[in-house]
């Protein structure tokens, strides 16, 4: 891409996509965020599985809504950094004619994008330089590729975290389901405070204090009420690793404190 764009990016202070990028397993990454991300592990040593968690919700919701719920279109906004099975991957899989919108405003994001972009003959994927707070660049830039009288999944994960207002987080995921019609979806996962994991807290006002951008936990009561006047699909809002897992014989996941829900809008 554009030496622009490499030109936003800054080595020196750790940054929320990178540390993902890197606990995960991802090489787009800086020693800076290397070092940051070891550092809330030793604040809460299972806060490293939250991304993976997220990352595995993602895909059995993307496969339920393709397979079960007939979604071909997908907006997805806060993307991260592109790493297996994107989006456009799982639900190409199934079905090879979905049409995928990533949006992100992260340069390192925006330098990777053309993995993004590798949609199957039959189906269609774009990317939007674009920050979540600006939806209506976001609903004119998306309309180009997504049809917006059939049915689209808005996906939200970890984004609205960044918005430290709550009537501006719940206004805009508000603002964004109002513009899809009836028989769309919400995918929305949320990192929460809760008296039961002290050290999550402990973990986020570290991140807040050294890098960027800063984070705003919510209690689970408060990540439901993205979902209202929309029907949450079984088994509602719940930790992202518990959001109908594949079976296991260890029995139920454990519990992390990203909380995650789909629901779907009448």
């Amino acid at each position: 891409m554009a030496e622009q764009h490499r030109d936003r990016i800054n080595t020196a202070q750790p940054h929320t996509a990178r540390i993902w990028n890197y606990w995960l397993g991802g090489k787009d990454n800086y020693p800076v965020d290397q070092e940051a991300g070891d550092q809330i592990r030793k604040l809460h040593p299972g806060i490293g599985d939250y991304a993976q968690a997220d990352r595995l919700f993602l895909g059995r919701a993307v496969r339920h809504l393709v397979a079960d719920c007939g979604i071909r279109q997908f907006l997805d906004i806060g993307t991260g950094l592109p790493t297996a099975d994107n989006t456009h991957e799982v639900a190409q899989r199934l079905a090879p004619e979905t049409r995928v919108v990533y949006v992100d405003n992260d340069p390192l994001v925006l330098v990777h994008a053309r993995a993004l972009l590798t949609s199957t003959p039959e189906g269609s994927t774009d990317y939007l330089d674009e920050d979540l707070r600006n939806v209506d660049r976001i609903l004119e830039h998306a309309a180009k590729t997504l049809d917006f009288s059939q049915p689209v999944a808005l996906v939200l994960l970890g984004v609205v975290i960044f918005l430290e207002d709550d009537a501006q987080a719940y206004g805009i995921v508000s603002r964004l389901m109002d513009a899809l019609p009836s028989g769309s979806h919400l995918v929305l996962s949320h990192t929460i405070t809760d008296p039961a994991m002290p050290d999550v807290d402990a973990a986020v006002a570290f991140w807040n204090e050294h890098g960027t951008p800063k984070l705003t936990q919510r209690t689970p009561g408060q990540v439901t009420r993205f979902f209202d006047g929309l029907e949450l699909l079984p088994p509602g809002v719940v930790s992202c690793s518990r959001w109908r897992p594949e079976p296991d014989a260890n029995g139920v996941p454990a519990e992390v404190a990203m909380y995650s829900g789909v629901a779907r809008k009448p």
